[in-house]
């Protein structure tokens, strides 16, 4: 498997998990009194999610500025 797919996958499937973790805190935030633990949950797929983006976004400049074409 290409690198580039592998983060993209990886990309997708830890927005799933993002989303999911999100759902987590907001019903957690209607009970009476939520485990404060809760509420960092997100932050781990929310970092992964900002290098693979980054990764993302930037890929595109950096095969055009290697002389290549894009993918």
């Amino acid at each position: 498997m290409n690198w580039n797919k592998r983060v993209r996958q990886t990309h997708r499937w830890v927005s799933i998990a993002f989303v999911v973790s999100m759902i987590v805190a907001f019903v957690a935030i209607a009970q009476e009194e939520p485990a404060e633990w809760l509420f960092y949950l997100p932050l781990l797929p929310l970092t992964l999610l900002l290098f693979t983006g980054l990764y993302l976004f930037a890929l595109p400049y950096v095969v055009r500025w290697r002389g290549g074409r894009p993918s």
